[in-house]
C-alpha cells in the first residue's frame, strides 16, 4: 500500500510540475532572470501556490496522532544553519539558473523524452556521486578524529 500511495503522490507532483510550467527551462530561466527584461514573473504564482498547499497539509498532518504508514513523525531536530547549507543552496540556485532544471522536474522532463534533461540529468546523477564520495570522506575524517587520528584538511592544507 505504501508504494502505491508513494506512487499516485509522485504522478500527482509530476502532473503538477508539468502544469505549472516547472519541467520548462526556458520558462525558469526567463522567471529566474529579474533583471534581463524578459522576466516571467508566473512561476511565483505556481511556487506560492505550493508553499500555501504545504502551509496548510503540515499543519492539519501535525494534528495527527501519528503518520498513516509509520509509528512516529521524523521531522528535523536540528535548527542551526551550517555553512554547507548556503553552499548546498548556492550550488544548488546556481545549477538551476544555469539550466533551467532542478531534480524533480529534470526526472519528470527524462520519462517525457525532453532532449534538454539528458545532458542534465547525467550531469545531476554526476554531482549526487560527487557529493556521496565528499561525504564518506568527510565521514571518514570524523571517525579518524574519534579514533585519536589526525583528519585530512580540504585542499590539503595545514
Amino acid at each position: 500500500m505504501i508504494a502505491v500511495t508513494a506512487f499516485v503522490v509522485g504522478v500527482i507532483f509530476a502532473v503538477g510540475l508539468v502544469l505549472g510550467g516547472m519541467t520548462q527551462p526556458l520558462k525558469v530561466i526567463a522567471f529566474l532572470d529579474v533583471s534581463g527584461g524578459a522576466w516571467d514573473p508566473s512561476l511565483a504564482l505556481v511556487m506560492g501556490g505550493a508553499l500555501t498547499v504545504y502551509v496548510a497539509g503540515f499543519r492539519w498532518v501535525k494534528r495527527r496522532a501519528r503518520p498513516v504508514f509509520e509509528q512516529t513523525f521524523f521531522l528535523p531536530e536540528r535548527s542551526d544553519m551550517p555553512p554547507r547549507l548556503f553552499v548546498g543552496g548556492g550550488l544548488f540556485g546556481a545549477g538551476w539558473a544555469l539550466s533551467g532544471f532542478c531534480p524533480g522536474p529534470a526526472l519528470v522532463s527524462v520519462g517525457a523524452g525532453m532532449a534538454e534533461a539528458w545532458y542534465f540529468f547525467p550531469a545531476m546523477l554526476a554531482g549526487m556521486g560527487l557529493f556521496q564520495l565528499y561525504e564518506r570522506r568527510l565521514g571518514d575524517a570524523s571517525q579518524g578524529i574519534e579514533a585519536g587520528q589526525e583528519a585530512p584538511v580540504a585542499g590539503g592544507q595545514e
